[in-house]
């Protein structure tokens, strides 16, 4: 296995098992050094949104990399915009950042903005609207959504004419999400993993620094490793060079069943999932 190697989409596309992730990730030298550096370790997949502030570092990162643009996996997403028009608006300022005529995944970054909350299915149906629409315009070629929980799901595959291929959600071992991500399975939607290592909590946790001593490998190491076992596509962030390609060493670790069980009990220990009916933006 390596970073090349991937899931294969409800749409028939492949996706890079890993990503890279950008949240965090400051628009300027460290977004791009960072997406450089990820680049260079072997990194294929690159994820950013457009609330992140960093897609034009990002896209001169992708640009200056001379890498084939088919060669890469980029995703991006939708923040609080509430109608077809102004998703479709989004898509195409998001491209003009990027600098690229597509991205290969859309999502609607949250289910319910508080603007659109006592609305919120009529909302993700109109801005599903227009990521369909730019699929079949290819300025992106699959959508999907972000943070949704099932009744929010429910709601959008009522409505869909395309289906979506990924939910990212916050997924480590401090929060497996275990009933969503059952839920995204029985749906055939490829849950990715944001916040992997739990937003660097997760290197405090003693178990986990017992286990990876044991691989010679980092806390981070096991944990992405754990992440693939789980079937799901972590998106480790970093801008530490070493520490990027550190994240992309992992595809020779297995864990014991012993290990993984250990893994399993760690609930709450590097933080919780946010409820997204009640998250303030």
């Amino acid at each position: 296995m390596s970073l090349t190697d991937t899931y294969r989409l409800n749409n028939g596309m492949e996706i890079p098992k890993v990503g890279f992730g950008t949240w965090q990730s400051a628009d300027g030298d460290e977004a791009y050094n960072a997406v450089k550096v990820a680049l260079e370790a072997g990194y294929r997949h690159i994820d950013t949104a457009a609330i992140y502030g960093n897609e034009e570092s990002v896209g001169q990162a992708i640009k200056d990399s001379g890498i084939p643009r088919e060669e890469l996996f980029v995703t991006t997403k939708v923040w609080a915009v509430g109608t077809t028009e102004d998703a479709a608006a989004a898509l195409d300022e998001s491209l003009a950042k990027l600098g690229l005529d597509y991205v290969d995944l859309y999502l609607i970054h949250w289910p319910n903005p508080k603007a659109f909350r006592p609305n919120f299915a009529e909302r993700n149906a109109a801005v599903w609207k227009a990521m369909e629409q730019g699929v079949k315009d290819g300025k992106t070629k699959a959508i999907g959504v972000s943070n949704f929980h099932p009744h929010h799901l429910d709601a959008l595959l009522e409505v869909a004419e395309i289906k979506p291929v990924v939910n990212q959600i916050f997924a480590n071992p401090s929060d497996l999400q275990e009933d969503l991500v059952a839920y995204n399975k029985a749906h055939d939607i490829l849950t990715e993993a944001y916040s992997p290592l739990g937003t660097g909590k997760i290197f405090a946790v003693e178990a986990l620094k017992e286990i990876a001593v044991k691989y010679n490998k980092t806390v981070a190491q096991v944990v992405l490793a754990w992440s693939l076992a789980h079937g799901l596509l972590p998106l480790p962030k970093s801008v530490t060079p070493e520490r990027i390609r550190e994240n992309a060493d992992i595809f020779d670790i297995e864990l014991s069943e012993a290990d993984i069980k250990t893994i399993y009990g760690l609930h709450g220990q590097a933080g919780l999932a946010k409820n997204p009916d009640e998250v303030p933006h």
